[in-house]
């Protein structure tokens, strides 16, 4: 009585037919991690990206509103009255007289 071909069973062949499952499964294994280990990455990379724009933020704003210290601070500097003020008690300058006056052309 002979054996249909399909029935036999090959030794070797089942073999490979294992270890192609087995590296199927680990090579599965083995990317769903490497997905997980990615996304996990970029979520932590998103987070810390949040944090420093929140610092340069509160930077930027700092700097903004020392800005406007600043430019109070100039435009307090540069008032007349102060000019004249120090010309007068600091550095003993008088208002000159319209004789001591000369236009030049």
């Amino acid at each position: 009585m002979a054996y249909p071909i399909e029935r036999m069973v090959i030794p070797g062949k089942v073999k490979a037919r294992g270890r192609a499952s087995g590296f199927l499964v680990f090579f599965t294994i083995a990317a769903l991690i490497a997905c997980f280990l990615f996304y996990v990455w970029s979520r932590v990379l998103v987070i810390k990206l949040g944090y420093d724009l929140s610092e340069a933020m509160e930077v930027q704003l700092k700097l903004v509103q020392d800005n406007k210290k600043l430019k109070i601070e100039i435009a307090t500097l540069k008032s007349l009255a102060r000019i004249e003020r120090i010309a007068q008690d600091e550095l003993d300058m008088e208002k000159p007289i319209p004789g001591q006056i000369i236009l030049m052309k």
